[in-house]
């Protein structure tokens, strides 16, 4: 994998899976002369638009700040991100907001699945984002009391993440230590260690699997 272009890092799986659910995942270098267009947006939001959630309550909001189109809003949000997380967003024309709500719009009453929603949401939302051959990468590293008095967002709703939009580029724009996380290899623990069959701690069994 050559460091001049942009990484590809498409899982190793145990099994086939999708290939788009495959080739998702987390870059850092951005190409900052290539933006992302309204309709890419608008797509991608449409996509958020039709995860599934508790009794169809859509608890998520969305913030969106093009570079090209309010550069003074992509910079007020882009301070709320934390130090280490600004040197490599800078390149990237498109940030987001996910927002979940905490109180369900018909009843009032507690919503304790609509974090879950959310997160439903930003995973459709990035999948679209690979389809459309954009990256996206999630962040938690942001001030959330920054983010909400920046932008108004109302009590009970929390801001759950950042998400960096636009083209992938070449590693070699990335600091030297984001760089080797850039090309280093994509892991993830075994089937058997965190997903069960029957019972908790029980392995799934990987038995009668293709050769």
């Amino acid at each position: 994998m050559g460091a001049d272009r942009p990484a590809d890092k498409t899982a190793s799986t145990s099994v086939a899976i999708d290939a788009l659910i495959a080739k998702r995942w987390s870059p850092r270098a951005f190409d900052h002369a290539k933006p992302v267009s309204h309709a890419q947006l608008i797509s991608l939001f449409e996509a958020a638009r039709w995860a599934p959630s508790c009794f169809g309550d859509e608890p998520w909001r969305y913030i969106a700040w093009d570079r090209g189109r309010d550069e003074a809003g992509w910079q007020k949000a882009f301070a709320c991100l934390s130090p280490g997380n600004q040197q490599w967003v800078k390149n990237a024309p498109l940030l987001l907001a996910s927002i979940a709500g905490s109180e369900f719009s018909q009843s009032g009453k507690p919503n304790r699945w609509a974090q879950h929603d959310t997160g439903a949401a930003s995973e459709n939302l990035v999948l679209q984002a690979a389809s459309l051959g954009l990256a996206a990468h999630q962040m938690g590293g942001f001030d959330k009391e920054k983010l909400i008095a920046a932008f108004g967002i109302p009590s009970g709703f929390t801001p759950m993440a950042m998400i960096a939009i636009g083209y992938q580029a070449s590693p070699d724009l990335l600091p030297p230590d984001y760089k080797a996380r850039e090309l280093a290899s994509r892991t993830r623990k075994s089937l058997g260690e965190k997903f069960f069959e029957g019972e908790w701690g029980a392995p799934m069994t990987m038995t009668g699997l293709p050769d």
